[in-house]
């Protein structure tokens, strides 16, 4: 125990917990690793059901369609739904390195590409949750990629805050909906991710009425940043989701408000 102590002790800063100096050195491990992916960005909400996976979904394939290289990670890791919504059924093979795999020319990585069975609920653990996440960022071949779009977990706890901690993000896109209690959650994530330092690239009001509604607009005003878009409240979108299809190769209109999003991150 001495000789374990004095070697844990060795690496710390006089006065800096042992815990902090383990998030910098693996900070810099990720950053080192993931050193061939221009930008990262997350996409993320306090609140589930706002429609976070839909916009992170599109978002990736409307970089795609601009010419970029992109990677999709489904950091959702005990929720996974990427591939759900994509209608991807094939597995990746559960080796060190994992490779990402790819549909339509993104590159994605998944939980769901690891368990057998989609139904079977994923119970873990915080810290394994963590080390999943790990997984994906040290020991995945993502190659050379413009941009990785994470879809993140709702929430504050273990898995958003393990990505604010580790992986050098670009800043998040913050995803909310008309919905007031929304708004709450969704300054509570900007708020989580400016604590932590992390920038926040702008805010993106889903299920629209096509106008950004004043609750949301209260979220930019609190957060401090821009306003992205909207994503307009329809039918037929969750009908595409539910037959696997990606929405911006089905309608026009949605694509269109991608496209206008997306030309703004990328000016970022």
């Amino acid at each position: 125990m001495a000789g374990e102590h004095q070697h844990e002790h060795s690496h710390t800063q006089p006065g800096m917990h042992p815990s902090f100096v383990r998030v910098i050195q693996q900070r810099q491990r990720v950053k080192e690793k993931l050193s061939n992916i221009k930008h990262k960005i997350g996409v993320y909400s306090a609140k589930g059901g706002v429609g976070k996976t839909t916009v992170a979904i599109n978002l990736a394939y409307a970089l795609k369609e601009k010419g970029y290289k992109v990677g999709l990670l489904d950091a959702d890791i005990d929720c996974p739904n990427v591939t759900m919504f994509l209608g991807m059924e094939d597995k990746m093979e559960p080796v060190i390195p994992l490779k990402p795999l790819e549909r339509d020319g993104v590159k994605i990585a998944s939980t769901a590409m690891l368990v057998d069975e989609l139904k079977r609920p994923i119970i873990w653990r915080g810290p394994i949750i963590v080390k999943m996440l790990g997984d994906f960022f040290e020991n995945t071949e993502w190659g050379d990629l413009d941009y990785l779009i994470c879809d993140l977990s709702p929430g504050t706890s273990d898995a958003p805050l393990t990505i604010m901690q580790v992986l050098d993000l670009d800043g998040f896109i913050i995803v909310t909906t008309p919905q007031k209690v929304a708004g709450i959650n969704s300054i509570r994530s900007g708020l989580m991710a400016k604590r932590l330092s992390v920038s926040i690239l702008g805010v993106v009001e889903n299920m629209s009425d096509g106008k950004p509604s004043e609750k949301t607009m209260e979220v930019v005003k609190t957060l401090d940043t821009e306003f992205l878009g909207t994503v307009s409240r329809k039918d037929s979108i969750a009908e595409l989701t539910d037959s696997g299809k990606v929405h911006i190769f089905e309608d026009r209109d949605v694509r269109k408000e991608f496209s206008a999003i997306v030309d703004k991150i990328v000016k970022k």
